[in-house]
């Protein structure tokens, strides 16, 4: 049976139809009755589908105690209409498969809140989190939706160099790329010589991918860069960021009132692309 992803079971999902799932155990809550109720995300959308397994499901008793908080199950079974309120449906099991465990005294994400300081520690689980789930999509649909308005305008994207030898009108401090051993070379020498570089000569991570937008945007017509960019100012605000994605409309032949026409519609379609999607 192919896997349906609970996005589209919450979406579209009829009663009586059989699918499968699989995904992460975000709770489960057994019942006196023999029965338990599992909350399971595969991280498709934000919410999780509810899957109710009873006492006769094979391997319930051996298989229900491992499903804990954190581990991976893969469900058979029927979808319902819930009886519950905020769930339009809900999965009856007839068979629960245990994927992956997860140590319910060791695993660190629990349903209750947890501080971003935490988080930082345990940054290979923490897109499991709604926080950091709901920041992916939102970062996911906005790129989907730069990239949609400059193609249905014409402009053609262009990749510009990460490792460069520009600073591109001073946009910024740069971070510095090497290949030397700066730690071994300060013990021997004053002076670095970067002639014995991997590129011969000093080399940064770029601030901005104006300079080669600009020598495109005179060659083959309107374009756009969109990709990382690094700065090195020393500033620890809430405002700074030593690392980001920016993206660069380059055109020619533009007047003011045209540049003010283009920014005014790409914030307005971005913005309403992301509230849709």
């Amino acid at each position: 049976m192919t896997r349906t992803h609970i996005a589209k079971v919450l979406k579209s999902a009829q009663a009586d139809q059989e699918i499968e799932v699989r995904g992460w155990v975000r709770t489960r809550r057994d019942s006196k009755q023999a029965f338990s109720f599992i909350e399971l995300n595969d991280g498709s959308c934000f919410s999780s589908v509810q899957v109710v397994v009873d006492a006769d499901v094979p391997g319930y008793a051996e298989t229900i105690k491992q499903v804990t908080t954190g581990s991976s199950i893969a469900v058979t079974g029927i979808v319902q209409d819930s009886p519950g309120k905020g769930q339009r449906v809900e999965i009856h099991a007839k068979t629960l498969k245990l994927l992956g465990t997860a140590d319910v005294e060791t695993y660190p994400l629990q349903k209750k809140r947890h501080s971003f300081e935490f988080l930082r520690e345990i940054a290979h689980l923490r897109p499991r989190t709604n926080t950091f789930g709901a920041i992916a999509r939102v970062r996911n649909a906005v790129s989907a939706s730069i990239h949609n308005f400059f193609q249905s305008r014409g402009f053609l994207y262009i990749q510009t160099p990460i490792i460069t030898t520009s600073d591109c009108e001073g946009a910024g401090e740069m971070f510095q790329v090497t290949t030397l051993d700066l730690a071994q070379l300060a013990k021997i020498q004053t002076e670095i010589d970067f002639s014995q570089d991997f590129f011969g000569k000093p080399a940064s991570l770029t601030v901005s991918g104006q300079l080669e937008a600009e020598i495109f945007a005179t060659s083959i017509g309107e374009c756009y860069t969109f990709g990382p960019t690094f700065r090195a100012e020393n500033s620890n605000t809430t405002r700074h960021l030593s690392e980001f994605w920016m993206v660069e409309p380059e055109m020619p032949f533009y007047e003011l009132e045209d540049n003010m026409q283009l920014a005014e519609e790409f914030v307005k379609t971005i913005i309403n692309d992301v509230l849709d999607n």
